[in-house]
């Protein structure tokens, strides 16, 4: 099965065999490279290569990364231009991450695609929604955004706010759960 193939059927039921074995297998791919790129010292453009390799995009050389960083998939995370992820960041990408051109990560936020179903009967299924993070956002250290959540061009997100709605353009958001604070201006 191929990667393409793997990433589109990623969240659709049944999963077969085969599926699930890729799932694992790109699952410690992410890992593999995750501690390759968190256990030594690489220079800027050795970053880029590794973010490439583990996105399966190439990134461009106006990205900046300060590790460690974690992922538990890889696959699902499109990173635009200019963009900057602090240290310590955790991005859960199963159901997808796209972070916009210009966007600001602080330290140790979360991205979070992944839910699980609160019904015994459904023994905590997972379920998937991707994150969309807008251009020239800024997201505050210690902040979580949850799955499914939009964040609009120029935004700010709080440090420590937890994001469970979409996020107006131009404005900013902040506490538990996360509300809109002010308009910032256009």
């Amino acid at each position: 099965m191929n990667i393409e193939q793997v990433i589109r059927d990623f969240g659709k039921e049944p999963k077969t065999k085969e599926h699930s074995e890729s799932v694992l297998a790109l699952c410690q791919e992410a890992i593999r490279i995750t501690m390759e790129l968190n256990t030594a010292y690489h220079k800027p453009e050795e970053i880029i290569n590794i973010m490439s390799e583990l996105t399966g995009k190439e990134v461009d050389p106006s990205f900046t990364l300060f590790p460690p960083f974690y992922t538990d998939f890889g696959k699902n995370i499109t990173i635009g231009k200019n963009v900057f992820i602090n240290s310590g960041c955790h991005f859960q990408d199963q159901g997808g991450i796209t972070i916009g051109d210009g966007s600001l990560i602080g330290h140790n936020v979360v991205l979070a695609t992944v839910n699980h179903a609160l019904e015994p009967e459904k023994n905590r299924t997972n379920s998937y929604a991707p994150i969309h993070i807008g251009e020239h956002v800024w997201i505050g250290s210690n902040a979580t955004i949850l799955a499914g959540v939009n964040i609009g061009q120029w935004a700010v997100v709080a440090a420590g706010a937890v994001v469970t709605k979409d996020v107006p353009a131009y404005t900013v958001v902040g506490g538990v759960p996360a509300r809109v604070i002010k308009r910032v201006n256009e």
